[in-house]
């Protein structure tokens, strides 16, 4: 046996695949270092003092001190704002994401037919959602005004005084969660339309054949394969829904009396406003348990009602 034949044995052809292995190995994690130093840093480090950080009396500026779950136990037994943030919350959770499909709903359909600018159509519907939050607020501001404001202008017309909407305790929430349903429904618009065009034509047609009108093909042919769309949608809009900030900081500062202090709004003012940034911490792992255990719900829940292709 020579030389060279012995060079390719294969336990020595194995040593050689072995050593391209950890070439390419180390040359992929020297790639994706980057990345993962990025995630590491501005994600999972902060994540961690977060979770430390709900457990100490931190105020941003001194030396935290662990308190423990005092904060926890604090929120939960003694904060009555804690408590009514959580309904206001809710309330708008239950007041837009309805709505927001519904009317998703319809732009949808509408836009899924063939006529002239459809595209036009798609774009202006969808566009308030890249839409700056803050010029949104101030133009819908201006639209609520009592004195000035278009809406009351046009219900003076017909004999009707309208109310003061942003400082009503009746009117603010339902009035933000108008501004919060025209800012967002391109998006939910958007996931419909795309899973209006995803059902094939061939089931109307077969449906049309059965004499099925159009109410009926949209019961039992449309909704039964959008509800994937649908059950996508309640998460991501539940999620959002929780978080809403932006909107209520600009028009109404959380009032009138509360009456719509959101929880993420009262977060802010916990951590940047009473210089409570662990209290604050803590409620936003509250607020994380809140949304997984709701999202967890809503996953075992989809089992009986959607429907996969």
């Amino acid at each position: 046996m020579t030389t060279a034949t012995l060079g390719r044995s294969p336990r020595n052809t194995m040593r050689r695949i072995s050593w391209v292995r950890l070439e390419e190995h180390v040359f992929g994690w020297l790639f994706i270092m980057p990345v993962v130093i990025g995630v590491c840093f501005f994600q999972f480090y902060p994540i961690l003092v977060s979770i430390y950080a709900s457990m100490t009396n931190w105020t941003g500026l001194n030396e935290p001190s662990f308190v423990g779950a005092d904060n926890y136990l604090r929120l939960i037994n003694d904060d009555r704002f804690f408590r009514l943030t959580l309904r206001n919350t809710i309330y708008y959770t239950i007041g837009s994401i309805p709505l927001s499909i519904s009317l998703a709903m319809i732009l949808a359909l509408l836009c899924n037919r063939s006529m002239r600018m459809v595209y036009w159509y798609r774009t202006a519907f969808f566009a308030p959602n890249v839409t700056s939050t803050v010029a949104i607020s101030l133009v819908w501001f201006w639209l609520y005004a009592p004195d000035v404001g278009l809406f009351n202008w046009l219900l003076s017309l017909v004999g009707i005084k309208g109310p003061a909407w942003l400082t009503s305790l009746t009117w603010a929430m339902p009035a933000v969660i108008v501004v919060g349903v025209w800012q967002h429904v391109g998006y939910p618009m958007l996931i419909l339309l795309a899973g209006l065009q995803g059902i094939p034509e061939s089931l109307y047609e077969a449906a049309k054949l059965d004499g099925a009108s159009s109410f009926y093909r949209f019961r039992h042919v449309t909704l039964p394969l959008l509800t994937p769309s649908i059950f996508f949608l309640l998460i991501t809009q539940f999620i959002a829904s929780f978080q809403v900030f932006g909107l209520i900081y600009v028009m109404t500062r959380g009032g009138p009396a509360n009456a719509t202090n959101v929880y993420i709004h009262y977060l802010y003012q916990n951590a940047f406003a009473f210089g409570r940034l662990g209290y604050a911490s803590a409620m936003a792992w509250i607020l994380f348990l809140i949304i997984a255990l709701i999202t967890v719900v809503q996953w075992q829940m989809q089992k009986r009602w959607v429907f996969y292709e």
